[in-house]
């Protein structure tokens, strides 16, 4: 059994074999970092200059959303765990932003370490939105090299991942860097309206709030004979706990994000909830759950019941009214709320998309010195560092698989 034991383990690709396999498919990636200098030939001062981490569709939408915030904004670095993902997001960016997109062959980063490498080439701001389980590493080494950062939710899937993004957001602030978070409901035009409206009284006081994200389940990548596991469960991350935090961090995130503002942005004193399986039981579909319940409770009273699946096939009868900011996102017609004195948003012009917003707002604060920094609506920190039994930040936390 013992020999069994280790032949197996010999077989077994291991995180070293990889990233060195990783590295062989990208061609491109150096073992050490490069400056941009030479590679972004319309560098200058009046030129921002960008490194993405994380080449998927929602890290090639952040890079797309980046360099709509302006002209001068350039892509100039990009990482990714896989060679084939990276060079997809690079083909389709260079045709969006022919002139923006100025990434070259030297300054494509693959494996687990290519995180660091973005940060290392000289760019002026990181834009994460990788897997999540490696947002609060990349997030704190970005802050720890002095770059601006637009970091996805959520920031952390863990109280030490909490902690790390805690940390980089103290930093940032003193350092005077801009630190914004991917909680995009904050930036659309008509929630911002709504939440004005509800804080400023006009449908009295809140004494309870009910959120719900309803969908389908995240993409399935067919496992392929060359993947071992760790490449099987990046490719279809959102489908495992570990890496993704399950569905309340990814979609459900959102609702709360709005809700938190609505009641002050302050920490609930405790929460409880449930969760299961019911319809996405087969293997493919990870350890993730497709049915989740959690209620928040504050210290005034007020108490959030929030829910979430994500089952195929499922109905979804949406509300005619509604007087929460979630309306903003599930009726077309815009937020509206149900009082007094009965309110619809309207807009004059299409509005802005609130993901362009986000970048929008984060390249003013840099253009103009002043630094923008959100972080903190994703962590408090009153609320954590009143736990004194919580682990603390481990002096070093890899970003690969332990």
């Amino acid at each position: 059994m013992q020999k069994q034991n280790q032949s197996e383990r010999e077989q077994r690709p291991s995180r070293r074999d990889f990233i060195k396999t990783s590295a062989i498919l990208g061609g491109a990636a150096l073992a050490g970092p490069l400056s941009i200098t030479r590679g972004a030939h319309a560098a200058g001062s009046d030129v921002i200059k960008v490194g993405l981490i994380g080449c998927g569709g929602r890290g090639s939408g952040a890079a797309a959303n980046a360099m709509n915030a302006g002209k001068d904004v350039r892509l100039v670095a990009m990482a990714d765990v896989f060679a084939d993902r990276l060079a997809s997001s690079r083909e389709q960016l260079k045709k969006m932003y022919p002139e923006q997109m100025v990434v070259d062959d030297q300054h494509c980063f693959v494996g687990f370490d290519a995180y660091q490498q973005v940060i290392q080439s000289g760019v002026d701001v990181v834009v994460i939105a990788c897997t999540s389980h490696f947002h609060a590493v990349a997030l704190k080494a970005a802050v720890d090299a002095g770059k601006h950062v637009f970091v996805e939710k959520p920031v952390a899937l863990d109280v030490p991942g909490v902690k790390l993004a805690m940390a980089a957001s103290e930093a940032a602030t003193k350092k005077n860097l801009s630190l914004v978070n991917g909680l995009c409901w904050r930036y659309d035009l008509g929630v911002r309206e709504c939440v004005k409206r509800i804080l400023d009284g006009q449908i009295g006081e809140i004494i309870a709030i009910q959120e719900h994200y309803l969908r389908g389940p995240y993409g399935l990548r067919e496992r392929k004979p060359e993947w071992n596991e760790m490449q099987y469960q990046l490719q279809n991350w959102y489908h495992f706990n570990w890496l993704s935090g399950d569905d309340f961090a990814q979609s459900l995130i959102h609702n709360i994000s709005v809700t938190s503002w609505v009641v002050g942005d302050v920490a609930p004193l405790q929460a409880w909830g449930m969760g299961g399986r019911q319809i996405c039981t087969e293997p493919k579909y990870g350890d993730a759950f497709d049915s989740q319940a959690v209620v928040y409770e504050y210290a005034n009273g007020i108490r959030i019941f929030g829910y979430c699946r994500d089952i195929p096939a499922a109905t979804t009868i949406p509300a005619t009214s509604s007087s929460a900011p979630r309306a903003a996102r599930s009726c077309p017609a815009g937020p509206r709320s149900r009082a007094k004195k009965p309110w619809h948003y309207h807009s004059a012009t299409p509005p802005p998309s609130m993901y362009d917003v986000e970048h929008k707002e984060l390249f003013e604060s840099i253009r103009a010195g002043k630094p923008l920094t959100t972080a903190s609506t994703c962590a408090f920190a009153p609320y954590w560092e009143s736990w004194p039994n919580w682990p603390p930040i481990p002096a070093s936390r890899s970003p690969g698989i332990s």
